[in-house]
């Protein structure tokens, strides 16, 4: 029998897929755009995909937005794609291919599944991963698990509340995106979308980009901080388009060392845990997919 499966990464602009062995070698990968209006045309694409590799697999793992059950194998609320609430991945591969095997984990748990896997995670028990982009996904594992939760919503950071005074969520003042588009309209760039132009402002020390970077690194490292009062973990990683950036890393370990430094108790109590980039780019969901269909299937 073949020790190969396809993992396909179900996003809002792209279907991401690639052919993996169970030792975790990428042996090819490919994209086409995710049909967005419609189930139907969405399950056609992704039905020619898993066609395209009949044969030659052993199962089909899946990362996708949203919650997930993972014993059903159902989307809920489907983020980008809302008409994948109440989708059984399953059930509908099962009627084109019942001998391929399923499974399929939320796109923020399938990269910290990576990470764990084979990335800068692996050997951790304790630990998380926190994908930086429009909001803030990721996965917590505790004691060598992934935490999932009573509703398969832990690990949905963008919810966690921002301020006291104002029912901001975290999504919203630790987005990556809206980082870029602040610094860019504060220097006037025509592409408020542009991340390079705004990294270049703050690499050259723009002060204005340099304030609204810096804002952003506190409120990462406040999450990070809350965080880890609930759940000791031993390392963190930031993965997402941000993480390529140099000076992000280093910020965050500074704005992280000024709030335990701000206050006494917090220094005398909570244990350092150490920061690291991940080491998976845009392929991450590809492999933390497949590694999530091998322990569903081990």
């Amino acid at each position: 029998m073949s020790d190969k499966y396809l993992a396909i990464d179900i996003g809002g602009t792209n279907l991401k897929y690639g052919l993996l062995d169970r030792s975790g070698q990428l042996l090819e990968h490919d994209k086409e755009a995710t049909p967005s209006s419609n189930l139907d045309d969405f399950w056609q694409a992704v039905r020619a995909i898993i066609a395209k590799y009949q044969g030659q697999i052993r199962g089909v793992a899946f990362s996708a937005p949203g919650k997930i059950d993972l014993k059903t194998c159902t989307v809920h609320f489907g983020g980008a794609l809302p008409f994948l609430d109440g989708l059984n991945v399953a059930s509908r591969v099962h009627e084109d291919f019942p001998d391929l095997a399923v499974a399929i984990e939320n796109d923020g748990k399938a990269a910290a599944l990576a990470e764990y896997w084979m990335g800068n995670l692996a050997g951790k028990k304790n630990c998380a991963a926190l994908i930086l982009g429009t909001g803030v996904g990721g996965g917590i594992i505790l004691n060598g698990q992934l935490l999932h939760g009573a509703h398969f919503q832990a690990g949905e950071l963008s919810f966690m509340l921002a301020a006291r005074d104002q029912p901001t969520m975290n999504g919203a003042v630790c987005s990556a995106v809206g980082m870029i588009r602040q610094v860019n309209e504060a220097c006037g760039a025509e592409d408020l979308t542009d991340g390079l132009a705004a990294f270049a402002k703050i690499n050259a020390g723009d002060a204005q980009a340099t304030e609204i970077f810096d804002r952003y690194c506190s409120d990462l490292a406040k999450m990070v901080l809350n965080i880890q009062s609930v759940v000791d973990l031993s390392d963190y990683v930031f993965g997402g388009g941000i993480s390529a950036q140099p000076a992000l890393l280093p910020s965050i370990q500074r704005q992280y060392d000024q709030l335990v430094k701000s206050s006494p108790i917090i220094a005398k109590t909570l244990t350092k845990p150490r920061f690291a980039l991940a080491k998976f780019g845009n392929d991450a969901n590809l492999y933390g997919a497949v590694y999530n269909l091998l322990l569903a299937t081990r």
